[in-house]
């Protein structure tokens, strides 16, 4: 068999997991997806600037400062959920085409000691220090 026969065969074969085990992968990450979804809203709702009666409240300002720094630490928190809600998504989609657990980058099948940890994770850990570096 020449090189290119062989690189042929390796490319046709499909690393993954069986369907029946990712299953409960697709319906743990959806259940985060929604719960982080919930939890945007409720904090949305935290946000002393989404507050009506604070334009006509003439606060004093440390309670004016208190609010900036409420609605920071919302943004903050808000930034967070999203980045976490994007890795997710990107998971469940890999769920759903067949490519869960393989390295976006390398194609290599990603430790499931890893994807215990962090489900949501699409990059195995010699890429994501080679990434950090």
């Amino acid at each position: 068999m020449t090189n290119k026969k062989v690189v042929k065969i390796v490319k046709k074969r499909r690393l993954g997991f069986p369907a029946k085990i990712l299953k409960p992968v697709a319906a743990f990450l959806s259940q985060e997806i929604a719960r982080l979804e919930r939890k945007k809203k409720d904090m949305a709702k935290e946000d002393p600037f989404k507050d009506s009666q604070r334009i006509n409240d003439n606060a004093s300002p440390d309670t004016d400062i208190a609010e900036q720094i409420g609605h920071e630490r919302v943004k903050a928190l808000e930034g967070q959920i999203n980045r976490k809600l994007i890795q997710l998504k990107k998971a469940l989609a890999m769920v759903k085409i067949g490519k869960y657990g393989v390295c976006e980058k390398c194609s290599k099948m990603i430790d499931t000691d890893r994807l215990m940890v962090m489900p949501e994770t699409t990059i195995c850990v010699s890429c994501e220090k080679k990434k950090e570096k």
